[in-house]
């Protein structure tokens, strides 16, 4: 008669526990299966001149950030002035993929806005963004000289992200 009650009981504890451990979590935290994996080749042209290509490859050798954007995103306007003061401060070069974009709409917004970017090149169908696993905009990747992805940061990055979490990253792999 008591297991009768028991198993119910039992039930129930564990669906508070998944509970407890669900609320504990971040929704804006996706956890990407890329990291300490060698980021995605590519070879896309550029916004600033079209006909030039820029590879993947070509970051090797150096600690950078890929930031994915779109002139469309909300979220991507509310970190650019982050980024280009960053950019100011010369410590990581940073790389835009403009995702999904029309590519007069994002030379307009850099033209406007001030651009962040060593270059960014135009991902038009969204393929490259695909294979970095990207699922909305903004996105920032860390990936180390190795050309490894080290960090993937969902959402705006803001002076505290950029300051406790993003920096130190970069320079200790700068330093290794």
């Amino acid at each position: 008669m008591k297991a009768r009650y028991l198993i119910p009981l039992a039930i129930f504890i564990a669906m508070l526990v998944f509970l407890g451990v669900g609320l504990k979590l971040d929704p804006r935290e996706v956890p990407s299966p890329l990291i300490d994996k060698p980021a995605p080749a590519f070879r896309l042209q550029t916004l600033d001149t079209p006909p030039r290509v820029l590879s993947s490859a070509e970051m090797r050798g150096q600690v950078w950030l890929l930031n994915v954007w779109a002139s469309w995103c909300s979220g991507c306007r509310e970190e650019h002035p982050v980024l280009v003061e960053l950019s100011k401060t010369r410590a990581v070069p940073i790389y835009g993929l403009d995702y999904k974009d029309q590519p007069d709409d994002a030379r307009r917004l850099l033209n406007g806005l001030g651009n962040p970017y060593v270059a960014s090149v135009s991902d038009l169908d969204g393929r490259t963004g695909i294979e970095f696993g990207v699922y909305g905009v903004p996105e920032t990747f860390v990936i180390d000289k190795a050309g490894i992805i080290r960090h993937k940061q969902t959402g705006p990055i803001t002076p505290e992200i950029w300051r406790d979490t993003i920096l130190p990253l970069v320079k200790k792999l700068n330093a290794a």
